[in-house]
């Protein structure tokens, strides 16, 4: 997926090791901000990819692994999913799972899976798998992190637990919420809200930059991502839009009624983005918030 429209920098983007190593080429989203795979076959039809890689940082609708794997097959292409962002929410059953439609899915083990920093390379394929394990050791790894193998394991045991499918839905609806705030505020979210754990806002076509916003919510202690956004028209230094997630508070114990309240004052700090003392008191505010979710208190769900 293109960089602008919701991709990652290591699917081929030129200054990444893939995009040097590689040639790629790339698909992206309509004006309504989501894939459309009939387009996605054409690119394929005409590039003839060996490898076609679906999965995103930025991308807030479903993505169908079912409908890639026929694009692949159509055109005698290896499909690989990046479920980094979304590995928790496929765990727990709240989004469809990339197997058994991928030959080979990537994943790192913190972001929605809650664990310890890390990855994981899968596959069903044996032949594809001793590919994989050559190229980790002796090539690129010289020897395991044990400590962090035994972290997640225990993050896995919490992932197959009863607790972490209701956990699963909180994130997915308290991501819901927030892009119902910022829409009701007035705010474009691209697709018009969320399937999963996060939600783009694009200022395209307004003052407002990415970079302006993450500066100005950073200092209301709103801590987000500037990201660039279909229609993009800045570089990607500036940006034109906002990612924002969900985990991190829902792992925190916040529900539906805290994120309606935290997307009101994204909101009021985008309205008047240059009011510092606004930020300040809006600060104190959620700092006050934040103290009634302690995150060393493990939330009980």
């Amino acid at each position: 997926m293109d960089l602008s429209h919701g991709g990652h920098l290591t699917h081929g983007s030129k200054p990444s090791f893939s995009g040097k190593n590689y040639s790629s080429f790339t698909y992206g989203v309509e004006l309504d901000g989501r894939i459309n795979y009939e387009r996605v076959l054409d690119i394929a039809q005409i590039v003839k990819p060996k490898i076609i890689v679906c999965g995103a940082s930025a991308y807030a609708r479903e993505i169908d692994f079912k409908k890639f794997r026929e694009i692949a097959d159509a055109v005698g292409a290896i499909l690989f999913a990046d479920i980094a962002h979304i590995a928790g929410l496929v765990a727990a059953g709240e989004h469809p799972s990339p197997f058994p439609h991928a030959h080979v899915v990537t994943t790192t083990t913190h972001k929605t899976l809650a664990g310890p920093r890390g990855g994981m390379i899968m596959t069903n394929d044996e032949d594809i798998a001793k590919k994989i394990n050559s190229a980790i050791f002796p090539a690129l790894q010289g020897g395991p992190l044990v400590h962090v193998i035994a972290a997640k394991a225990v993050g896995f045991k919490y992932n197959l637990s009863p607790e972490w499918k209701i956990y699963a839905k909180q994130v997915k609806a308290n991501a819901k919420v927030l892009g119902e705030v910022m829409v009701k505020r007035g705010y474009d979210v691209v697709s018009g809200g969320t399937d999963n754990h996060l939600i783009l806002v694009s200022f395209v076509g307004t003052d407002i930059s990415g970079k302006d916003a993450d500066a100005a919510l950073g200092n209301a202690g709103i801590t987000i991502n500037k990201n660039t956004v279909p229609g993009e028209t800045r570089s990607p230094f500036v940006t034109s839009g906002i990612r924002v997630g969900s985990p991190a508070l829902t792992s925190r114990g916040m529900k539906e009624k805290e994120f309606e309240l935290i997307g009101n004052r994204m909101a009021d700090v985008l309205d008047d983005i240059n009011n510092t003392e606004l930020q300040a008191t809006i600060k104190e505010e959620l700092k006050a918030l934040a103290q009634n979710f302690v995150i060393y208190n493990q939330p009980t769900y």
